[in-house]
């Protein structure tokens, strides 16, 4: 029981550790296209639906419409795979999730994604203190002079500007009447990516992190439901749920902990298997095309991240001296050759672990899912995006096999990429424990 408590413990750790970091996106919002959907004419407004795809105001940004016969599927599948805060299900039906929102000049605001009505893509009609939602995600007006009451909203419109060197889409709304631009997240990617420093930061319940509660939860109920049987059934041969989990525990154990750890492998037990279920877990559910799946968890780089510096803080606290003698200082090798090569390019390849991991990871997945999309989108392509009925069949005719395909090709993936991260993480950790064998050469 000592060792089911521990192996709990790790897997409650690592989910969340992923959850925890997963609020600071390191991916910007995907760039949306200058020609998106139509918009809906604002009823209460009295607009006629001839002019909703006209700027809602003068020098306020493009409208994001989509001309009647044209279809990108590059974006469309960025912008799916993307974390929001709202799970979309069909249509203009969506699952609100709790947001919880923190401006420096304003405090806290404690709300759900339904406060914003929700519709056409993601789009909020409904502007609260200051928060709009475009696409699915929280932004902010950046006047502080605007309303902090409910108040109704254009749909966003967006243009591209250079700001500090760097291109940058900024979305604007309108209301009664005024333009007002917004601000993102913030996100801590130091700049590279878009993201930094800004007006709010968002601690949201997003998809991805519902994904990974839901994840954690089925697997705590998988778990403890195999722990019961085995109990009950103790020196009898295993059956049912318990006979499934098995397999994968015994080759953990036997194929990938102690094979590269050694003697010391039961103590690093308890994380390679949460670590193990826990990414094969959120690569399943996320293969799952309706809701509670789709979600783009471990395509998510600040997931892996997140992962992967597990698996480094585990590797260097377990580290001896030998291995920071061969790391730092190699014995036998003249100093010249030390300096000037070999302790750089150790300390580089020390750091290069855990970018290997996080990056396979991510790539991998993130890579497989925009195929799948792009695949959907052959049917919107051929068929003009609705225009052409013919078209639309003989897409579908393309899209299904491949899709369908694309699918068995990544559930494959989904385990194989569970095994080779658990199976870098147990290498990295074994030579980190690596014992010095008779003398130096």
């Amino acid at each position: 029981m000592t060792g089911i408590r521990k192996y709990w413990i790790a897997l409650i750790f690592t989910g969340l550790g992923a959850i925890a970091f997963a609020q600071h996106d390191n991916h910007p919002q995907p760039q949306q296209s200058t020609e998106q959907q139509e918009a809906p004419a604002n009823a209460e407004n009295g607009q006629d639906a001839d002019h909703s795809a006209d700027p809602p105001h003068e020098g306020c940004g493009h409208p994001i419409v989509e001309k009647e016969g044209e279809f990108n599927a590059g974006e469309t599948a960025v912008h799916h795979i993307a974390d929001a805060n709202t799970i979309h299900v069909f249509g203009d039906i969506y699952i609100p999730l709790p947001c919880f929102l923190y401006a420096p000049t304003q405090g806290w605001t404690i709300t759900t994604t339904a406060a914003f009505h929700p519709h056409h893509h993601g789009n909020g009609e409904i502007a609260r203190d200051g928060y709009v939602l475009v696409h699915g995600s929280i932004q902010r007006v950046k006047d502080p002079t605007f309303p902090k009451a409910e108040v109704s909203v254009s749909e966003p419109t967006h243009e591209t500007k250079t700001v500090n060197g760097k291109e940058k889409d900024i979305y604007y709304v309108v209301a009664d009447g005024k333009c007002y631009e917004l601000d993102k997240k913030t996100t801590f990617d130091g700049g590279l990516m878009g993201g930094g420093v800004t007006s709010f930061y968002d601690y949201s319940i997003t998809r991805n992190v519902f994904t990974m509660l839901l994840t954690c939860l089925l697997l705590f109920f998988v778990f403890r439901s195999a722990a019961k049987a085995a109990t009950r059934t103790h020196g009898q041969a295993p059956k049912g749920l318990q006979n499934f989990v098995e397999p994968f525990y015994t080759f953990i154990r036997d194929d990938v902990a102690r094979p590269a750890i050694g003697p010391k492998y039961e103590k690093y037990m308890p994380y390679l298997l949460s670590a193990f279920f826990f990414i094969l877990g959120l690569n399943l559910v996320g293969q799952i095309p309706f809701f509670p799946g789709s979600a783009n968890v471990t395509g998510n780089i600040s997931v892996t991240i997140v992962l992967a510096m597990l698996t480094f803080i585990l590797m260097l606290a377990s580290t001896k001296k030998h291995f920071w003698e061969h790391t730092l200082w190699m014995p036998g090798v003249p100093a010249a050759l030390k300096i000037l090569i070999l302790t750089p390019v150790e300390i580089l390849g020390l750091f290069l672990k855990p970018f290997t991991l996080l990056l396979r990871l991510f790539a991998n997945i993130t890579a497989g899912h925009i195929v799948i999309l792009c695949f959907v989108g052959l049917i919107f392509i051929f068929g003009k995006a609705g225009t052409s009925v013919g078209g639309s069949i003989a897409g579908a005719a393309a899209a299904i096999p491949l899709t369908l395909f694309m699918m068995t090709l990544e559930l494959l993936v989904a385990f194989l990429q569970a095994f080779i991260f658990v199976m870098l993480s147990a290498t990295y950790i074994g030579m980190a424990l690596e014992e010095p064998h008779g003398e130096h050469h």
